[in-house]
């Protein structure tokens, strides 16, 4: 089931899923797994690219050296950019914790406050996969099993995905955006807000 929300298409999976990470679960294995990079923005790149300097002392010496070399960006395909990869697949940002978890070299530098640049949105919006085409963009929940975890937490504390992402979807769409996925909620499932702001 698909719902219009402003000029975009919402699947209903946002509301009805329940989501919440666990990295002590899953280690952080999205920013190491997968068939490609995470999409990103020209924009981004540009943004990317002139706090580079400020982000490097967070990353790991195999991450700088990756995109002294390539760039932070490959063209996935003719249209879309994606961020930077390692030989291993994993992205040139990943950084480890002390328990082994996968973190972004770009938010831990947003974090210690040296750049305003938080992450790519693709990265902040996961498991929202945003599908653009000339005459439309659709949100849609993307599925993985190492996110099983996490659907787990969220069923758990009965947290739908939307709620889960609130502070990304107000990033990339507003909060008006995100007050009628509330309103849209509340009509579909006659239940309320059972989220978390």
């Amino acid at each position: 089931m698909l719902v219009g929300i402003q000029d975009k298409i919402v699947s209903f999976d946002l509301f009805e899923k329940r989501f919440v990470c666990d990295l002590s679960a899953c280690k952080g294995a999205c920013c190491i797994e997968g068939t490609g990079g995470a999409p990103i923005s020209m924009e981004e790149i540009d943004i990317l690219e002139g706090e580079l300097d400020k982000i490097k002392p967070f990353m790991l010496p195999e991450g700088i050296a990756a995109v002294d070399e390539h760039g932070v960006f490959y063209m996935e395909d003719a249209t879309e950019a994606s961020v930077t990869l390692l030989e291993n697949e994993a992205c040139a940002f990943v950084v480890y914790d002390g328990q082994g978890i996968a973190k972004c070299a770009i938010d831990n530098a947003h974090r210690a406050g040296v750049t305003e640049f938080k992450k790519p949105i693709s990265c902040h919006l996961y498991p929202i996969r945003v599908t653009k085409t000339p005459t439309m963009e659709a949100l849609n929940f993307h599925t993985w099993d190492i996110c099983k975890p996490a659907c787990d937490c969220g069923t758990k504390l009965n947290v739908k995905v939307f709620n889960f992402l609130k502070e990304p979807i107000v990033r990339a769409y507003g909060q008006e955006f995100y007050d009628e996925m509330v309103a849209v909620e509340r009509e579909l499932t006659g239940e309320g807000f059972l989220g978390k702001d």
